[in-house]
């Protein structure tokens, strides 16, 4: 956790006080603040779905389609829409993401 100053917006620093209590202080101005109970803070982050990551809900409606072969158990369809993303470097191939037309099964290809 880290707190700034309210003066100066440096980064607030642990010290000791001659109480034996510890305290913050900021480095260029004079303030300071003890502490005298537990600071704490915790945040939960929730993850976002792939679909929002990559467009939304609508991200596949107006992908190109091709016949690709679904690696799916038991599907057999033969035509899925795909769009293809620069996730690595540039030296690296894209990557292409592809969605069965049939079952709506997703895998990806680098």
């Amino acid at each position: 956790m880290l707190l700034f100053c309210p003066h100066c917006a440096n980064i607030l620093t642990v010290s000791a006080m001659d109480n034996g209590y510890n305290r913050l202080e900021c480095r260029t101005c004079p303030y300071e603040y003890a502490i005298t109970e537990p600071l704490y803070s915790r945040r939960v982050f929730h993850r976002k779905e792939r679909e929002d990551v990559f467009g939304g809900p609508g991200a596949w409606d107006n992908a190109q389609k091709g016949k690709v072969q679904c690696p799916a158990e038991g599907c057999d369809g033969e035509e899925a829409a795909f769009f293809q993303v620069q996730i690595r470097s540039a030296d690296e191939p894209m990557t292409s993401f592809f969605k069965c037309m049939s079952c709506g099964h997703r895998w990806r290809e680098n």
